[in-house]
């Protein structure tokens, strides 16, 4: 059979070879998508300053012109009461309307189609002027709602109405109803949040009316040809959610309101199991819309950690569901579907689910980013314009800052050499990489494989640079790592005491007993590594839904939730801390708590405010709250951080020549690979 040339493939005419399912068009009646791909909703920050919707503009546009089917906006509140903090975006008021048709139009010039997301936040408001269905606060803000009157729910329904008519007036292709994670909609629908004994409350169906009468309405007010995509919360994941039989009872009856498309949303925010991290397995909750798909006509999508086209097509393939979503993917890579359907899907730059620009910045009150892609959200302002200054570069080290600032610089026009002194590329992310539930690592280092290639980077591996090497380049990048700090204690160089690049690394296989010293990320990290037996439940969907207590099947169980069944650990383990306090308190905002609860699972101990006295052949010697006691452990792994590893600095200074510091050999403090890579791209499009 003949192959059709990614530049000739047709898709509203031909089935691409690789990904049928994901390339065929999906017809809404009203209107067609060109692919099976939606752009999932995500807040970014931009959306809640008027003088930032240039910059949101030019955002969705890079994801439109890379061939996203559908695109659906961060959330914009209805009213004030919907607010998720305080100024944050908002579609009520006409004057609103030019500001988003800067967004509509970025888009529709790239043949693309959008969606407003309407989101009330509900008690999940960042803000004292919250309401709910009843006088609830969640447990993750300070803030206790007010209880809507009947009246007051009529108002909040004629805001959602308003806000999808203005959404039309602005351009948009149309809106989806933010019906999921625990927001107002969802606080309506589960007994868990509604206390109700009226009309908008009691048994399901006078729960599930607040969202019924919104899509009838907008469909009322909007018209037959306008998208109305409603995020419906299949598996809430908490006590007192939905039944399995409410749900597709839910669903019916949206679909009958008016619904063209049915979103599949997961989990809410206050729920005990992760469901976007990285050890999050790949396409792990996609089982709960292929359920649901017998039950309605509308066409479903389905999300969560679908990062490749293979795990897409796949999806569809089997028929669970008729659109994948995907948000933080597209973040790391606009051209994700171009690429795709040219069949370069190995240069892809995956999402590694880290959540470390993106929503941990959101939850800082920072505009979103990116680790693997800077550009996220600052496409005006970070550009890899081609030089008219070709220049020699030399970059010292392929860890996450030098890889960056090769392939930026040789994309630019740069002649780039890169020196690495190890026998591969990746620094500390071939360490990462063995860690369980980060085997996403392995990808970014795939894709700067590839794009050393594709950008003709000289890459020398086993060389190390030294000033004669350096000294006939134009600019010096310094990006030479770091070097693991060593503990000043009695017993500091007794056998037992090992550094955590030793036991990641392989070199050392430490014993049943082990004692860390050290509770920021890498000691979390080796914890987590030393439990583990074998391959992670990470690559094991079913696994790791018995391990958290999930339950697709909604055996008897509402909110999908099963008493959770964790795995003895390997090894014994005590994850030490100097400074008083909870160990991991310093860890990502939105993935601290899940490293934490997996080794509490495993019943690894978690001390702060320790003091070491010593080691000798009985084990490590302790303080704690001055009783002192010996952990009888045959190893100590040192994870007490990092100094910056930099020895070329002062040759290269003695010989005039000024080098450009960056990432760990910059700064070794806490080892940050989105600094990192940030730091090298930004660097690499000065030069």
């Amino acid at each position: 059979m003949t192959v059709a040339s990614p530049l000739t493939f047709d898709s509203a005419t031909e089935r691409h070879p690789l990904y049928p399912h994901l390339f065929a068009p999906l017809d809404l009646g009203f209107c067609t998508l060109r692919n099976r791909v939606l752009m999932g909703s995500m807040h970014t920050g931009l959306e809640d300053k008027a003088a930032d919707f240039p910059k949101l503009a030019a955002y969705f546009a890079e994801r439109a012109a890379g061939g996203v089917g559908l695109i659906v906006t961060g959330g914009f509140s209805p009213n004030l009461a919907g607010w998720l903090k305080p100024f944050g975006g908002t579609m009520r008021f006409p004057w609103e309307v030019s500001r988003h048709r800067q967004v509509t139009g970025a888009v529709h010039a790239h043949g693309g189609r959008i969606c407003l997301q309407i989101l009330h936040a509900g008690r999940y408001g960042y803000s004292p002027l919250q309401v709910a269905p009843s006088k609830l606060k969640a447990p993750i803000n300070p803030f206790t709602p007010r209880a809507l009157s009947a009246g007051g729910v009529e108002r909040q329904i004629r805001a959602f109405v308003r806000s999808a008519t203005l959404a039309r007036e602005a351009g948009y292709d149309g809106v989806e109803v933010m019906g999921s994670e625990g927001y107002l909609l969802n606080q309506f629908t589960a007994p868990r949040t509604n206390h109700r004994n009226d009309a908008w409350g009691g048994d399901a169906c006078k729960r599930m009316r607040f969202a019924v009468e919104i899509v009838r309405r907008i469909r009322e007010a909007c018209g037959p040809d306008f998208i109305i995509v409603y995020r419906l919360s299949m598996l809430d994941l908490v006590d007192e959610g939905l039944a399995w039989d409410e749900v597709v009872q839910q669903a019916k009856v949206v679909e009958a309101a008016g619904a063209t498309l049915i979103n599949t949303g997961i989990g809410w925010h206050e729920a005990r199991v992760p469901t976007i991290a990285t050890s999050v397995p790949r396409a792990a909750f996609t089982g709960i819309t292929a359920r649901l798909k017998p039950h309605v006509s509308v066409p479903l999508v389905t999300t969560n950690r679908i990062n490749m086209p293979d795990v897409a097509e796949g999806i569809l393939a089997r028929g669970e569901a008729d659109m994948v979503s995907m948000a933080r993917p597209l973040l790391a890579d606009p051209q994700w579907v171009n690429k795709a359907r040219e069949r370069r899907a190995d240069d892809i730059n995956t999402c590694i689910a880290c959540n470390q620009a993106c929503l941990d910045h959101v939850f800082e009150n920072k505009t979103a980013s990116c680790l693997v892609n800077p550009r996220a959200c600052a496409e005006t302002e970070l550009n890899y314009a081609p030089t008219t200054n070709p220049k020699r570069i030399a970059v010292v080290g392929a860890g996450p800052a030098g890889l960056a600032a090769a392939t930026v610089a040789a994309e630019r026009g740069h002649h780039v050499t890169l020196f690495e002194a190890s026998d591969e590329i990746g620094g500390q992310f071939n360490l990462a990489k063995r860690i369980p539930g980060k085997e996403e690592f392995h990808e970014t280092l795939r894709y700067f494989g590839r794009k050393l290639a594709q950008t003709g980077v000289d890459v020398r591996l086993g060389t190390r640079a030294d000033a004669d090497a350096l000294a006939g380049f134009d600019d010096v990048v310094l990006a030479s790592g770091i070097r693991s700090r060593e503990v000043d204690m009695p017993g500091a160089d007794h056998a037992k005491v090992v550094s955590y690049l030793e036991v990641l690394s392989g070199r050392v296989v430490p014993g049943r007993k082990v004692a860390i010293i050290g509770a920021g990320g890498i000691g979390f990290d080796v914890a987590e590594f030393l439990v583990e037996h074998g391959p992670s439940a990470s690559l094991d969907a079913e696994r790791w839904r018995r391990q958290w207590g999930v339950d697709l099947a909604y055996e008897g169980n509402r909110g999908g939730l099963a008493p959770p069944e964790a795995e003895p650990a390997a090894r014994e383990v005590w994850l030490l801390q100097r400074s008083p306090g909870r160990p991991g308190a310093r860890l990502g905002k939105t993935t601290g708590w899940i490293h934490r609860a997996t080794l509490k699972a495993r019943h690894v101990r978690m001390l702060g405010g320790v003091e070491y006295v010593g080691v000798d052949d009985e084990g490590l010697h302790v303080r704690v709250d001055g009783s002192e006691q010996t952990l009888p452990v045959d190893h100590v792994v040192v994870c007490a951080g990092q100094e910056p590893y930099r020895p070329l600095a002062d040759a290269l200074a003695q010989r005039g020549i000024t080098a450009h510091v960056i990432g760990g050999a910059d700064v070794a403090a806490e080892l940050d690979a989105r600094r990192a890579i940030a730091q090298g791209s930004r660097l690499a499009a000065a030069l």
